[in-house]
């Protein structure tokens, strides 16, 4: 893709009017209607009428937002004050303790200490979650995934509080009570949840063209992770480092899996919702018990300001990434998980991360979504943990020296010593308290700020369809397929079809062939392409951008489900068992009953699971291994046709050993093997289902024969 704007378009960016999304045009008319007919004007809860809701008050029209937006100020305020005491959004959450180390020093580019050194280290704690369910949602809902990461550096908390996706349904702040309120049970039935398949939800995006690009990222597989060890996470925002000498560069933050990426079909998804609603959170916890430690490492895109000025898309704008193909990602250290909570609520629950946190070396940019985000959060932990001293609880407190003139208030647990409790005081020793760092503190970079004081979005944010038609072209046949299914299931849930056809003409902005599927598995007919607010650039795919073209050769970190009925060969289960152990996984072994099967030898094989509560969605592979006496029970068994039918029916590489014609012709499978259902009774069989297993599903099994 060029780096370069064309003449007329990087003109605009310094000196760009309003581009609201309300001067784009819809399929549906226009998308915000002023007041007048049958809509009252808007107004504060003071009554004062709202002129502009969205867009906040900043200094020029990419400037910093400002505090004086008192509107903006008292809907954020209300917005994170509705839930007592879960969390509005992110509240399903499960996280865990761990390690930060520094690959080389970047002095060069921050004065950051977390990066001083080489092999420097930092104790840091993660917080995975879901966006959209509450605290008793099921972990494999269609949804964002939070990455949120406190660092406990020598020079204070950096909370990087990001997402498993780079970039987010909008572009100002301002929007993003109405985003969640419109993905949230719907307000008059208390349903549905967990969800964004209803029509509040794509009623908002369909009207918020800028919304159009995460849809494509939400409606991919990323949105339905195999496990939280195997997704990427994101900044999402740009940030900037700063070094010693003041000089400052923008900055990307990427998390980038040791194990790679791996998800879920939407089938299994469903299924394992109801066999195991706590699949994430399991899964983390068994792995780091078992001591196959979560690994992720840190990567940066650092570019500057003549890069910012030539890139096609504005980098202050929240729903566009900068391609790894322009700015390759710089791997700068590594973090490792390598220790459980001891208590989830103290920990999990009570962890506090906020944006703004950050220290000495990194700083933020114009970011009208980041700016927003520094002004909430603090109000929001406010309310959720019920002191302005949440930050002495033991997961939020910094683990370097901490010195203020702060004093007393609610659950107040820090003896704070000292005459005096203000600055400035001419009092010495221990009771004058501390003083200014100066230089050494947090200096934030001088940036030139100019303009008017408006309600406005730069004309540079405009483009909302060039890179959602990016992220489409970069991805599989596979994963297209996919992506349309996704969308054609969502939509197919909206009861109005005005909806589906808003927000079906918007996508024909992105790819005829995405919008045409939709429509023809919705029976609709094609509406006609919404007017985009600016050209559409035609950008070259991005490799980066697919989750199956990026996927490792490995089976570290996945499971085996071993279905073994009476009779199965001795030397058959221990040999499976060793060899995929060996490449890293690990095996559950699965009997008709739980007090496990007799093998061959006479010995009893004690099974983990029964295959009733063991379905095969649960499992990255399957593989059944029964002898004479065990082949026609399994094939009597209900649960153990549907774990085959189901592994065949998600693409899943099978092994399959003697003793299981039976099975296979109970689960309605005879003559349809293909060459990913794989013999395993010899030790040639084992080597090859074992190298099979450690590569992509079988997407070319054709579940029509």
């Amino acid at each position: 893709m060029a780096t370069k704007k064309p003449a007329a378009r990087a003109k605009t960016k310094k000196t760009a009017t309003s581009a609201s999304p309300r001067d784009e045009i819809g399929n549906g008319g226009e998308l915000h209607q002023r007041a007048g007919g049958d809509s009252p004007p808007m107004t504060t809860a003071q009554g004062a009428p709202v002129e502009d809701d969205n867009n906040s008050l900043r200094a020029g029209d990419r400037g910093p937002t400002l505090m004086a937006d008192h509107a903006f100020r008292e809907k954020i305020f209300h917005f994170d004050h509705e839930r007592i005491p879960e969390r509005v959004v992110h509240a399903r959450g499960y996280g865990a303790h761990g390690v930060f180390e520094a690959y080389e020093s970047l002095a060069d580019i921050t004065r950051a200490s977390i990066f001083a050194t080489k092999g420097k280290k930092t104790e840091t704690f993660v917080r995975f979650s879901t966006v959209a369910g509450n605290l008793g949602s099921p972990d494999l809902a269609r949804d964002v995934r939070g990455f949120a990461t406190k660092f406990y550096t020598d020079e204070g908390n950096w909370d990087l509080v990001g997402n498993n996706m780079p970039v987010f349904f909008i572009q100002d702040a301002v929007k993003f009570p109405d985003l969640v309120h419109s993905v949230k049970e719907e307000p008059d039935r208390g349903f549905p949840q967990a969800q964004s398949a209803h029509d509040t939800f794509w009623d908002f995006a369909s009207l918020m063209p800028e919304s159009t690009h995460m849809t494509l990222w939400q409606m991919s597989d990323r949105a339905i992770p195999r496990s939280l060890r195997m997704m990427e996470g994101f900044g999402v925002h740009t940030f900037r480092f700063i070094n010693a000498a003041g000089v400052s560069s923008f900055v990307k933050f990427h998390w980038k899996p040791v194990l790679g990426m791996q998800s879920v079909v939407w089938n299994e998804a469903v299924k394992i919702n109801g066999a195991d609603p706590d699949f994430h959170r399991r899964d983390l916890f068994d792995a780091i018990s078992a001591g196959d430690l979560p690994a992720w490492e840190l990567g940066v895109q650092v570019f500057d300001d003549a890069f910012a000025d030539s890139f096609e898309f504005d980098v202050l704008d929240a729903t566009k990434l900068i391609p790894e193909e322009l700015i390759p990602v710089r791997p700068i250290g590594k973090m490792t998980l390598n220790r459980l909570v001891d208590n989830v609520f103290a920990e999990i629950e009570q962890v506090a991360f906020m944006t703004q946190n950050v220290p000495p070396g990194i700083d933020f940019s114009n970011d009208p979504l980041l700016q927003g985000r520094n002004f909430s959060y603090l109000d929001t932990q406010l309310k959720r943990l019920g002191s302005t001293n949440f930050s002495q609880l033991p997961v939020n407190a910094p683990k370097c020296p901490v010195a203020h003139f702060q004093r007393d208030g609610h659950m107040q647990t820090s003896p704070q010593a000292g005459r005096a409790a203000y600055e400035p005081n001419s009092f010495t020793g221990a009771d004058r308290g501390p003083r200014e760092a100066g230089p050494e503190g947090q200096v934030p970079f001088a940036a030139e700020v100019s303009g008017e004081t408006r309600r406005i979005r730069a004309a540079s944010f405009a483009d909302h369809y060039s890179q959602a038609r990016q992220f489409w072209i970069s991805q599989t046949p596979v994963e297209q397929d996919h992506i349309v299914a996704s969308y054609a299931f969502e939509l197919g849930k909206c009861e109005v079809p005005a909806i589906r056809e808003r927000m079906v003409a918007n996508l024909r902005n992105v790819d005829e062939a995405l919008a045409s599927g939709i429509a023809d598995k919705l029976g609709m007919p094609l509406p006609a392409a919404s007017k985009p607010a600016a050209p559409v650039v035609q950008t070259e795919p991005s490799p980066a951008l697919s989750l199956l073209g990026n996927a490792k050769e490995t089976f570290q970190g996945r499971k085996l489900g071993l279905l073994v009925g009476d009779g199965a060969k001795a030397t058959a289960v221990k040999r499976l068992t060793k060899a995929v152990e060996k490449a890293g996984g690990t095996v559950e072994v699965i009997a008709v009953k739980v007090g496990g099967a007799t093998l061959s030898d006479g010995s009893l094989l004690a099974a983990k699971q029964a295959v009733a509560g063991a379905p095969s969605v649960l499992y990255d592979t399957v593989a059944v291994l029964a002898g004479v006496e065990g082949e026609q029970a399994l094939a009597d068994e209900p649960p153990a046709r549907d774990f085959l039918t189901d592994a065949f029916a998600h693409f899943k590489v099978i092994g399959l050993g003697s003793g299981t014609d039976a099975l296979v012709a109970a689960a309605g499978l005879t003559g349809k093997l293909d060459d990913a259902c794989l013999a395993v009774d010899t030790a040639k069989d084992t080597t090859a289902y074992v190298a099979r297993i450690a590569g992509p599903r079988h997407w070319e099994r054709d579940l029509t024969a």
